[in-house]
């Protein structure tokens, strides 16, 4: 049945507390950039010292940036930045300011008689649907995130790559919600597991613990949230939407020490967390990417105990990425509500 709790006017969202961020792994900062004069930005994850990394594209609309770099029997074993951001394929223009800013810092992979040269994969959402969609991050915005960066509890919700995104858009936009940014992080045998996720899903987002939605596509009055999954198996027919018009990207990150093939099973596993909080997920109008960062500060406990977390995280963050979201109305009239509204 679908629900039907009316929505309520929060004053604030209020994520869970206690859930941890990426930051609460050692050698991992974050920088956020929001642009002010449109609901659009990106984030920036950094590992100064350089971190073992792996990929994994399971959306059929993808935008990133070197990514084949990622490929374990690719040379390059170590990468010191991810950057996430909105504007579609213009947004990974921010990849080269946040690289500008590391190279002014002294950061990157060492190259004999040149200098350091740093290495910033990039993943981008689809956020042209709301606002003004000539402005979008570039390499200035990449360049502030970066300067911004630090290892405290990153912000949540509507900031960064999460400032433009929504959620829950099979049935158009009009009965979408707003997405954002989400953080969380597990810690067991010894090491820790943390995620950032930009949800920016074309489904709803799903609450694991409870299996209620947490936000997605509302009802046609707007009032209540329809459950888009038990929509699809009645019949119901979504409506047209520009292809790739979505994405959930992230990078889960982890102290444990772990080779660059694992680095990228890893990042295979993390998907389980977004297939656990998000229906429908891994669309052809989705891009979904996974990046994982491994700092290797700590003995590995093994891949089983590692993807246990990274899911767990990734699926904790997406949830708190809709609930740490506010409310966004834009200069259009389209109005998105926030998780909060709908919260029991």
């Amino acid at each position: 049945m679908p629900q039907s709790t009316p929505p309520r006017r929060p004053s604030a969202s209020r994520p869970p507390r206690h859930a941890g961020a990426i930051t609460d792994v050692a050698g991992i900062e974050v920088g956020h950039d929001t642009d002010a004069r449109r609901p659009t930005g990106c984030t920036v994850v950094l590992a100064r010292d350089g971190a073992v990394a792996g990929v994994d594209v399971r959306g059929a609309a993808p935008g990133t940036r070197e990514t084949d770099l990622l490929e374990p029997t690719h040379l390059i074993e170590k990468v010191h930045a991810i950057v996430l951001a909105g504007g579609s394929a213009w947004g990974l223009d921010a990849a080269s300011g946040a690289a500008r800013r590391l190279e002014e810092e002294g950061v990157g992979m060492p190259i004999p008689g040149v200098g350091r040269l740093p290495l910033v994969p990039a993943a981008v959402l689809f956020d042209l649907l709301v606002g003004d969609a000539r402005i979008r991050p570039d390499a200035a915005a990449g360049y502030r995130a970066c300067a911004a960066a630090s290892a405290r509890r990153p912000a949540e919700g509507s900031v960064g790559a999460g400032t433009g995104a929504t959620v829950g858009k099979l049935f158009g936009m009009a009965r979408a919600m707003k997405g954002g940014v989400g953080t969380a992080s597990v810690t067991a045998g010894g090491v820790t597991v943390g995620a950032l996720i930009a949800c920016n899903a074309f489904g709803d987002v799903v609450d694991p613990q409870t299996g209620r939605v947490a936000a997605g596509v509302r009802t046609a009055d707007g009032r209540r949230l329809l459950d888009a999954r038990r929509a699809l198996l009645r019949g119901m027919v979504p409506a047209p939407l520009l292809a790739g018009a979505n994405t959930t990207i992230g990078v889960v990150a982890t102290d444990a020490a772990i080779t660059k093939a694992q680095a990228h099973r890893l990042a295979v596993a993390a998907h389980d967390g977004l297939a656990r909080s998000i229906n429908p997920v891994h669309t052809m109008s989705d891009g979904d990417t996974l990046f994982t960062l491994a700092t290797g500060r700590a003995a590995s406990p093994g891949m089983l105990v590692l993807s246990t977390l990274a899911a767990e995280a990734v699926a904790r963050a997406t949830v708190r990425a809709v609930r740490a979201a506010q409310t966004l109305v834009t200069a259009e009239g389209l109005r998105l509500p926030c998780a909060a509204e709908f919260a029991p």
